[in-house]
């Protein structure tokens, strides 16, 4: 439900009223913009009603439909900016997340973290604890490869991106990890989504196989019931009939996230092709649409990379891609940090 107050109410009567209504057992955020004041309430709302309406302050009740409250556009009208680290993700500038699927190496992440960084990238992905659909196939270096990660930050400053596949491993990532990442397979893993919802570390949490907005937005809404309002969506295709393609980028899924819900939205390329051929077109795309960032995985030696070399770009491909992003953007209005670096140098 959001309690819409009418223009010029005062804080005090914010205050009394947020006061009454939260002793009726719900919770209550306040939000406004440039005209009035809201009051967004969320709980078993059946007894308020009636005694808000009676209150001269109040200008409107209107009862929102949807199962998600936290994450819906209704409830915080403004897009939401989220902190990593001393980056952000959402705003004007687009956030670059790039770096190999598998950290192999403390040579091979170090190396590939300043090239990237070079280019133009603001965040290190990178994976420790590999999710495989083989269980013969290389599952990652696990703490050892957080830990590699944690030097290759140290050498160059890019925030950590790595994936969390269980809760067992949940404070070694709050203690070194500035994004945690829900993958694909686990974006429905209720358990693991409360775990990272009662932490304040951020979270970027990757759209399923085969979920609708709904189940993709319910699942941001289990991570933000538990206080962790710091989280990122990733549309990185969707299971569809067509094989030529590891997945199908789901491109309207930008402009649909972005009316349903404030949260952030970036786009990883490299996963929904599979192919390193399709990440330019993907994140172009994008980029026109409107996400608000991109996750590219670069590899410094692809044909030989212990897990998704196909779709791996080279530092030197990474770099055209962000020449090319960044004139992108600017037609957009956007910025990308590559054009911060060239005015700061």
């Amino acid at each position: 439900m959001i309690i819409v107050l009418k223009q010029g109410t005062g804080s005090k009567a914010i205050k009394e009223i947020t006061k009454k209504v939260e002793e009726q057992g719900v919770s209550v955020s306040h939000f406004s913009d440039i005209k009035r004041d809201f009051l967004g309430v969320i709980g078993d709302t059946s007894a308020i009603t009636h005694r808000l309406q009676a209150r001269p302050e109040v200008e409107q009740i209107v009862r929102v439909e949807e199962p998600y409250k936290r994450a819906n556009r209704k409830f915080h009208p403004e897009n939401s900016i989220i902190e990593v680290g001393q980056e952000t993700i959402g705003g004007d500038q687009l956030g670059i997340i790039a770096g190999p699927c598998s950290v192999e190496s403390e040579e091979q992440i170090v190396d590939v973290a300043k090239r990237i960084k070079k280019a133009g990238a603001n965040f290190l992905r990178g994976g420790a604890f590999k999710p495989r659909t083989s269980p013969y196939s290389f599952q990652g270096l696990e703490l050892e490869g957080l830990r590699m990660l944690q030097t290759a930050k140290a050498e160059t400053g890019l925030p950590i991106v790595t994936e969390l596949m269980s809760t067992k491993w949940i404070d070694e990532f709050v203690e070194s990890v500035d994004l945690i990442q829900i993958g694909a397979r686990n974006m429905q893993n209720f358990d693991l989504l409360k775990e990272v919802g009662k932490t304040k570390t951020p979270v970027l949490l990757k759209r399923g196989l085969s979920a609708t907005y709904k189940e993709w937005l319910m699942s941001a809404e289990y991570i933000m019931s538990e206080g962790n309002e710091n989280v990122i969506l990733c549309e990185r295709g969707v299971r569809t009939f067509e094989p030529e393609t590891r997945n199908t980028l789901d491109i309207q899924a930008v402009p649909v996230i972005k009316k349903l819900s404030h949260l952030p939205i970036i786009i990883d390329p490299s996963h929904a092709g599979g192919m390193s051929y399709l990440v330019e077109a993907g994140a172009k795309a994008g980029i026109v649409a409107g996400a608000d960032g991109l996750m590219i995985e670069v590899h410094n030696d692809p044909e030989n990379a212990w897990s998704d070399g196909e779709q791996c770009l080279t530092p030197d491909e990474f770099g055209l891609l962000m020449e090319k992003a960044e004139k992108l953007a600017s037609v957009e209005g956007r910025t990308v940090p590559l054009s911060t670096q060239k005015v700061s140098n």
